[in-house]
């Protein structure tokens, strides 16, 4: 007689269920979003656009006997090599002691620039620090100058640095400081350099103010409730607590500054009408006097590439000596 046996228990061959009854999904893996990549492409190309292409065209045509005679096409410039360079590093020939004249006169004016700048700007936010009665309007004041536009602004200043009708020798002549017969011109000789300077403080020392005011809404007030305790005043406080914990943001704007100073092409072009006086002949118009003036844009090319080396290397040293400093420290 054949005997049968009952089948075992069937096993399930899907996943495990879970404690419910249901069959528990695999867990997928997060897929990256391609959205952030795509929404740099557009600044990617602006920057390339702008930026880097421009200045790739420049270093070759710094490479060009670029002249009046060729600028309506290009193929038919001669290729020369270093010989713009030589020519911008010949400081023995006028071309090259005017140059170098021009980078001194440059330099001072932005450290000088920068310095008061920087020192209004600190003395303004450390003034403006404690809540009083009309801050938020001498606030909006001191913004004022940072808030216009460049040419409204410096050409408001041409027509006040007049010699016969411009405001400052009216002023100066009401104060008797100026005899308004024999009035001073500011535009031309050796105070066109102060009326540059004077008009690039005014306008930079906003932004110095700015950076530093809030900086400043960092430090906490407990710091300078201690040091009172311990009987230190006002000028022991700015040079123990306030100075130290500004150093991060004076190293920024320092930088900053100095760069934007050193390249500023809209003030004396609007300010002088694009010929500056010997006095204030910044790199960035003598460079564009070469260019445009001269029809030269190989040269002016040339003296334009050595200007970004030299600001290149100025920005590493300066932050390889911050960096340490703040190692260091």
């Amino acid at each position: 007689m054949a005997t049968t046996t009952a089948p075992g228990p069937v096993r399930p061959t899907g996943p495990p269920a879970a404690a419910g009854g249901t069959a528990q999904p695999k867990r997928r893996r997060p897929r990256r979003s391609r959205l952030p990549y795509l929404l740099l492409v557009p600044a990617l190309v602006l920057e390339l656009g702008i930026h880097v292409v421009p200045m790739l065209v420049g270093v070759w045509m710094s490479l060009l006997e670029l002249t009046r005679f060729h600028i309506r096409d290009w193929s038919t410039a001669p290729f020369v090599g270093l010989a713009n360079y030589q020519v911008t590093f010949d400081f023995d020939s006028a071309t090259g002691k005017d140059l170098v004249h021009s980078f001194w006169v440059t330099i001072l004016y932005t450290v000088v620039s920068v310095g008061i700048s920087c020192l209004l700007g600190l003395a303004a936010a450390v003034f403006l620090q404690r809540p009083f009665r009309g801050r938020a309007l001498l606030r909006t004041l001191f913004l004022t100058p940072y808030a216009l536009p460049v040419y409204t602004a410096v050409i408001t200043w041409s027509f006040m640095f007049q010699r016969d009708t411009g405001l400052v020798n009216h002023v100066l002549g009401q104060a008797n400081l100026v005899d308004p017969n024999d009035a001073p011109f500011w535009l031309i000789g050796g105070n066109s350099f102060w009326s540059l300077l004077l008009v690039s403080v005014w306008r930079s020392w906003p932004f110095a103010f700015l950076c530093l005011m809030a900086g400043l809404q960092n430090v906490p007030n407990e710091l300078y409730e201690a040091a009172a305790i311990d009987g230190a005043g006002f000028w022991r406080r700015l040079r123990s607590v306030t100075l130290p914990l500004l150093r991060p943001v004076n190293q920024v704007l320092v930088l900053v500054l100095f760069l934007w100073t050193f390249n500023d092409f809209n003030t004396p072009y609007v300010l002088f009408g694009g010929a500056a006086p010997r006095e204030a002949d910044l790199i960035s118009i003598h460079i564009y006097q070469n260019s445009f003036v001269t029809w030269n844009f190989g040269l002016g090319s040339a003296m334009s590439v050595a200007l970004l080396l030299f600001l290149l290397v100025v920005t590493a040293l300066y932050l390889i000596v911050t960096n340490r400093r703040r190692d260091h420290a």
